[in-house]
């Protein structure tokens, strides 16, 4: 039953949507029907509010965060249970009929709490990818291709495991923007396209 408490956990905080609650809060209309229609930080971005912004990306990952540590005190064995549901549930909220977001904030959270120096890696590749490159979906794609990989290297298996699983389903949620990459259509960061 432990794992079914995990899982739910995980999930559970990872549906909150905090970029459509705070751009609600602070009047700035329905998420849903701006840019991509996306709850991340990234589609936040276009309704010009930076603070809104920021806001959602830190609470997106400190809810990645909160259900790896929860767990992990609660039912040690299951903690990567519950960093997958909270991904999922970030993704694919059963309150917004499964369209979420794409969870590469929510990513980074995971990352901190199964091992900091792989949090490290994803963010450090994430944030240097966003201020060189500027393309939201190339840094947030390749952070999470390089988290496993990171936490392969130095021995977290278990977290490379679920990382490599959670990279998998980046890239498939980034389906379009890698359609839009190949035909050189993808926007750079603070552009009014889809991303």
């Amino acid at each position: 039953m432990q794992w079914i408490f995990a899982l739910a956990l995980g999930y559970a905080l990872g549906s909150v949507p905090f970029g459509l609650i705070i751009t609600r809060i602070a009047g700035a209309g329905d998420l849903r029907s701006i840019g991509s229609g996306n709850i991340g930080a990234t589609n936040v971005l276009r309704t010009g509010r930076k603070g809104l912004a920021a806001a959602t990306l830190l609470l997106d990952l400190l809810k990645g965060l909160a259900a790896v540590l929860i767990a992990a005190a609660v039912w040690p064995e299951w903690v990567w249970l519950a960093a997958l549901g909270a991904f999922l549930g970030h993704c694919f909220p059963v309150w917004l009929r499964f369209r979420g977001g794409k969870g590469v904030a929510t990513t980074a959270g995971i990352a901190f709490g199964l091992a900091w120096p792989v949090g490290l890696a994803y963010a450090l590749t994430w944030i240097g990818l966003l201020l060189t490159v500027k393309i939201s979906s190339v840094a947030g794609m390749t952070a999470a291709v390089v988290a496993p990989l990171v936490a392969l290297v130095l021995g977290h298996q278990d977290a490379a495991l679920v990382l490599a699983v959670i990279a998998a389903i980046v890239l498939f949620q980034h389906r379009e923007n890698i359609a839009r990459l190949r035909a050189g259509t993808e926007p750079r960061v603070g552009g009014s396209k889809k991303s």
